[in-house]
């Protein structure tokens, strides 16, 4: 080891003296300090307590300037109470500390009891034009600004070289710098992404709002009645419908209308996961579970914990998968997949599904408990054919934003094709119907929609349109073309007819006349209101 030393010396490169070495191990600590996954006042108290300990430097202090870059308040200190802090204020140019940051140069005072631009505002130093104390002030800089100073005191010694402490204290400002650097950058990019997550939070909640619901009938005021309802409430809801009639919008809406709108939404399509898949996905698994499992993952219902959980085509799930779902609607608990802890959540479920539960259950195809505990508070959302009255402005909405997004010109629906919309049965409902305005949109070659660009009823894959109004007294259903009679009325007297006999069949019982022509309650029950007729006594 000495001849090493030697060797060093005599190419020029000295050992370090004893000072050196202290300096090196000095910075060594404060750096290791200011790169500590702590608060950023952790770390700055820490880099005080080190010059404290290490190289007897006292009451070491951290001043900033306020964001009107007028006055100076100390932030961090070592060895003064909380009421000297409170007192730490300073003007810019004020006192030795004013007059460093406004130069943004250094200042070494011997012997603050010599110095008359020592203020002592603090009161910390007790008698201090008695004791020799020297004084140290250095700017903090980022980018050439100064943003503030690190003071600290140092008993006054005539061997003590005050430059050394100087260069040494200069060297911690550029580190304290850095990390108040990095730090207002990491507020700026929090700010901005808090901003940015309210906007789109605030986005979401105009664009799922009932408001923003198209559909003026009787139908949906009854829907919009229902969501302003369950959205106050803590209650499971299951809504239901056909394909395409708007459950996840719905389900959107009562979200951002409740308490947790400001919780995540969760959404799972139960009908596109097989069992397994769907297990983990909905309770998250453990690392090693099975095969692929190389990390922890967290499952839907641990994401939507304090807000909402949308669980589509519930009715799709398998019969073992049921009993697990039940376990975690009724207890709000569970394990993960090849975990043994128990987790529990506070989640808000919302289940939605086209299928016929009721017959499920019949069919054993569906637990009961499970449609009890789901079926808190049902909210049916109606056919697009159950509320015609809403084509015209559900068209108008789609043919502007398509056109918009499509850049066409189309602007108009001509009285032809309006008809042919109107009378459509519309199997797909809404997402057919938006389906049906962009293709049109995009073939248009002028301004105004016309027939030719919606699918021809009666072509493959196109149900016949159908008018549904009330049947024309002077048809006669023997005679259903009658003289003159389109063939829309010739459907109408010939379905009436079908139902009269089926409900004679039946004894006027709708639940089996409905089983019997093929069609749920709710249609029969609106064919029987449209057609004038009630159920034989």
């Amino acid at each position: 080891m000495k001849k090493k030393i030697a060797g060093f010396a005599q190419a020029g490169f000295a050992p370090a003296s004893k000072p050196e070495t202290q300096e090196l191990g000095v910075l060594y600590e404060i750096t290791r300090h200011m790169s500590a996954p702590l608060r950023l006042e952790d770390r700055l108290e820490r880099v005080l307590d080190v010059l404290h300990e290490k190289m007897g430097m006292h009451r070491g202090t951290l001043t900033l300037l306020d964001a009107e870059r007028e006055s100076l308040a100390i932030e961090i200190a070592h060895g003064i109470d909380d009421q000297a802090i409170l007192k730490g204020r300073y003007k810019v140019g004020e006192g030795i500390t004013g007059k460093v940051v406004q130069a943004g140069e250094p200042i070494a005072i011997p012997n603050i009891g010599e110095e008359p631009l020592f203020l002592n505002r603090t009161g910390a130093r007790k008698d201090f034009r008695r004791n020799r104390i020297a004084f140290i002030c250095v700017p903090i800089k980022i980018d050439q600004e100064t943003i503030g100073a690190l003071s600290v005191d140092r008993l006054f010694e005539g061997d003590v070289a005050l430059d050394e402490d100087l260069r040494l204290l200069t060297i911690i400002s550029f580190i304290i710098a850095q990390a108040v650097s990095n730090y207002r950058l990491q507020e700026q990019e929090k700010a901005q992404l808090q901003s940015e997550n309210f906007e789109l939070k605030r986005e979401l909640a105009r664009k799922f709002q009932p408001g923003n619901i198209i559909g003026k009938s009787k139908r949906m005021e009854e829907v919009y009645d229902a969501i302003e309802m369950v959205s106050q409430t803590r209650s499971t809801v299951l809504l239901r419908g056909e394909t395409g009639t708007g459950k996840e919008l719905v389900a959107h809406a009562i979200h951002y209308g409740s308490f947790r709108s400001k919780g995540p939404f969760i959404k799972v399509s139960c009908a596109a996961l097989p069992e397994t898949l769907l297990e983990s996905e909905l309770f998250g698994y453990e690392k090693g579970a099975f095969t692929g499992a190389v990390a922890t993952k967290l499952g839907r219902f641990e994401m939507a914990d304090g807000g909402t959980l949308f669980l589509d085509e519930i009715g799709d799930i398998s019969t073992s998968m049921q009993v697990k779902l039940l376990r975690a609607l009724q207890e709000r608990e569970f394990e993960r997949v090849g975990g043994t802890q128990t987790i529990r959540v506070d989640v808000r479920v919302i289940a939605a599904t086209n299928r016929d539960l009721e017959k499920a259950i019949q069919e054993k195809k569906f637990r009961e408990d499970l449609y009890y505990r789901l079926n808190v508070v049902p909210v049916l959302l109606p056919a697009l054919r159950e509320r015609r009255e809403d084509i015209p402005i559900l068209v108008a909405h789609f043919l502007k934003k398509t056109s918009l997004e499509n850049n066409k010109k189309a602007k108009y629906v001509s009285d032809a094709a309006m008809e042919y919309l109107m009378n459509y049965y519309w199997p797909g409902n809404i997402r057919e119907l938006e389906n049906v305005i962009e293709r049109a949109v995009i073939l248009c070659k002028s301004d105004t929609l016309e027939p030719h660009l919606f699918p021809i009823p009666g072509q493959k894959g196109h149900p016949v349109a159908i008018h549904i109004k009330p049947v024309d007294a002077a048809l006669s259903v023997e005679d259903p073309l009658g003289a003159g009679a389109s063939m829309s009325h010739a459907v109408e007297a010939l379905e009436k007819q079908m139902i009269e006999e089926a409900l004679r069949k039946n004894g006027g019982n709708q639940r089996k006349t409905a089983k019997a022509l093929g069609v749920t309650e709710r249609i029969l029950g609106y064919k029987l209101k449209s057609y004038g007729l009630s159920c034989p006594r």
